[in-house]
């Protein structure tokens, strides 16, 4: 029996072989009313629910367009076309963008304890928030690097990439604020010390984590990526939504994304399918190292 790795490396050589498919369509979907309004969404605004689990997703999509009077999804594609706010009702509902500071805080002490200390070794730490939604991974993670001595007068340097597909999130990650909700479980020293009180009790990152942190529009499957360009990436609660086909692909990217000696962190509800195939081992929960 094949490993997953020579599973990966297989599908790749035949899909570098076969003629080339429209973006977003995989060989086995029918082009049937989901699928096709499916490709008018990633025309519209390059968010690909295709590479969802379908079951899940197209409930979502069908659920969602019948409560909004619009049952024919050929219909509400018209519609989506047609009206801008339409169409971001439709994504704040079907795109997954849950997330907080200091989420899992286990993984945070974990991070802050063990990872970046060894990674500052290096003198430069090149981070990428992989699917980061409105920015509280990458600002959580500039705000525990900055408390171990990262930027200004630190003996180190930390520069956090985050992308992702919903261009309204990464608008949003960019201006750095959080709500009162978004800090709920945030450890109030460290939300004190490196952010600002802002409107309606919520809380602004402060410059230094703002020099720390970019963001763009960027599909994981996709977006170019440079062999062994990070030494530390998080990709947390994305996969989970995905087909096991993405999801491998998705993993195989990362790692081979990954400097030697750095981490990919999962959430905690994920794995990788086959850590060994990749070059990755896990010195910590739902933590993997590059060989």
């Amino acid at each position: 029996m094949s490993t997953l790795s020579e599973r990966i490396a297989a599908r790749k050589a035949a899909a570098a072989a076969a003629p080339a498919a429209k973006p977003g369509f995989t060989a086995d979907l029918k082009a049937d009313d989901f699928t096709a309004l499916c490709e008018r969404v990633r025309r519209l605004c390059g968010v690909d629910l295709l590479q969802y689990k379908r079951g899940q997703m197209e409930r979502r999509v069908r659920t969602f367009a019948q409560r909004r009077g619009t049952p024919d999804l050929a219909a509400y594609g018209e519609r989506l076309k047609a009206d801008k706010e339409e169409l971001d009702a439709f994504l704040d509902r079907v795109t997954i963008n849950v997330s907080h500071l200091w989420r899992h805080e286990d993984q945070w002490t974990a991070l802050s304890k063990k990872i970046l200390p060894e990674l500052a070794e290096r003198g430069r730490v090149r981070c990428w928030s992989a699917g980061c939604s409105y920015g509280a991974e990458a600002f959580t993670l500039a705000a525990i690097a900055a408390d171990s001595g990262a930027g200004g007068h630190g003996s180190f340097r930390v520069e956090i990439h985050g992308t992702d597909l919903d261009r309204r999130m990464v608008a949003r990650a960019k201006s750095g604020t959080f709500s009162v909700e978004d800090a709920r479980t945030a450890p109030k020293a460290l939300l004190q010390r490196w952010f600002v009180p802002a409107d309606e009790g919520g809380w602004q990152a402060k410059p230094e984590l703002m020099r720390m942190t970019r963001f763009e529009v960027g599909d994981l499957l996709r977006m170019p990526v440079r062999k062994s360009s990070y030494d530390l990436i998080m990709c947390r609660n994305t996969v989970i939504y995905f087909t096991e086909e993405v999801r491998d692909a998705l993993h195989a990217r990362l790692a081979d994304a990954l400097a030697p000696g750095g981490y990919l962190v999962v959430g905690t509800s994920e794995r990788v399918a086959d850590p060994a195939g990749l070059g990755l081992t896990s010195p910590f929960h739902f933590i993997y190292r590059k060989s």
